[in-house]
């Protein structure tokens, strides 16, 4: 009895250590969990696989839950906190309301996180890097190593989000200015609207390009029209490039033949400086995809939280 009592103290005693050990690191590390919980990663990906296995377009919302949450102070999982008195909550900003979603699978992934885990020990802003890269792979895309150890905000800002989310209706230059000021550049900006290989937008996003733009194919047109009127059908949806539920080079192929279904799109191949990086994609999936992983991971590092500056949420849609 007295050795099984000192057995489990000191099992505790290590579990007490290495979470401690992680939280208060400042550098993210690809294994920065391997020690104190080498199962967090594979019960991600189990749940990840799962979600977009059950409703494929379930892969690009994870995907741009990231996005969403970086561009906002940082990947710090601002984007989960739910309104409250105290919270202007990222969720009820204009790129986000009625649109933003995955936040039922996130949910999920703490649960079962926590429970492989034995404690809560792995942050919702890794959870949402991790679910964005196990969410591209399902759909056939590249795989990269996610830096870890990012910490969760305590806070949210709507019009942070307003402010700084890039629009579907934004030109070349201001894109372009969009994405610099998150310290991501010209290569950065077209490898990860890329992203836009899966997915699908709704009709009140596109409907001024299939109306009233001229740098689009007129086939292309007509098959939009007939699920986007020119009045009504808001939320109607389209996919982003021919293969929707397949990460590929389909959109760079698509953009080249003004086939781009938002403003934003197209105007990566509209006579401007990133035609060439197009070009190329669309005619190598393979660098298309090497440099998408790359950029995911320029894009995963912004303004992050680490050591004391956040928290690990014990319930990702309110702080602790």
């Amino acid at each position: 009895m007295v050795s099984r009592t000192i057995f489990c103290l000191s099992a505790f005693l290590v579990i007490s250590v290495l979470a401690t050990s992680a939280s208060s690191s400042n550098e993210l590390s690809p294994y920065y969990y391997d020690q104190v919980c080498p199962q967090a990663l594979p019960a991600i990906k189990r749940v990840v696989e799962a979600a977009v296995c059950n409703e494929s377009r379930m892969g690009a919302s994870l995907l741009r839950l990231h996005f969403h949450d970086c561009f906002v102070n940082g990947c710090d999982a601002s984007i989960l906190l739910d309104p409250t008195s105290t919270i202007d909550s990222e969720k009820n900003a204009l790129p986000n309301n009625n649109s933003i979603r995955g936040f039922e699978v996130i949910d999920q992934i703490k649960l079962e996180v926590d429970k492989v885990c034995g404690l809560s020990v792995v942050s919702c802003a890794d959870i949402v890097a991790v679910a964005a890269r196990d969410s591209v792979v399902a759909l056939g895309g590249p795989t990269w190593e996610v830096q870890l150890g990012r910490k969760d905000s305590t806070t949210a800002s709507r019009d942070q989000a307003n402010n700084d989310l890039p629009s579907p209706f934004m030109d070349l230059p201001a894109l372009i200015n969009n994405f610099k000021t998150q310290g991501l550049d010209e290569r950065d900006l077209v490898a990860l609207s890329g992203g836009h290989t899966i997915g699908l937008a709704q009709c009140f996003t596109f409907r001024n390009r299939i109306y009233n733009e001229t740098n689009i194919d007129p086939e292309f047109v007509d098959q939009r029209k007939s699920t986007c009127p020119l009045s009504g059908g808001d939320s109607n949806r389209s996919p982003l490039d021919p293969t929707p539920a397949h990460f590929d080079g389909a959109y760079f192929d698509s953009l080249v033949k003004k086939r781009g279904l938002l403003s934003s799109d197209q105007a990566l191949f509209n006579g401007g400086s990133t035609d060439g990086l197009v070009q190329a994609y669309s005619s190598d999936a393979k660098a298309f995809g090497a440099d998408f992983a790359e950029s995911m991971v320029k894009m995963g590092n912004i303004k992050i939280l680490t050591g004391e500056q956040g928290q690990v949420r014990l319930n990702c849609r309110k702080p602790n």
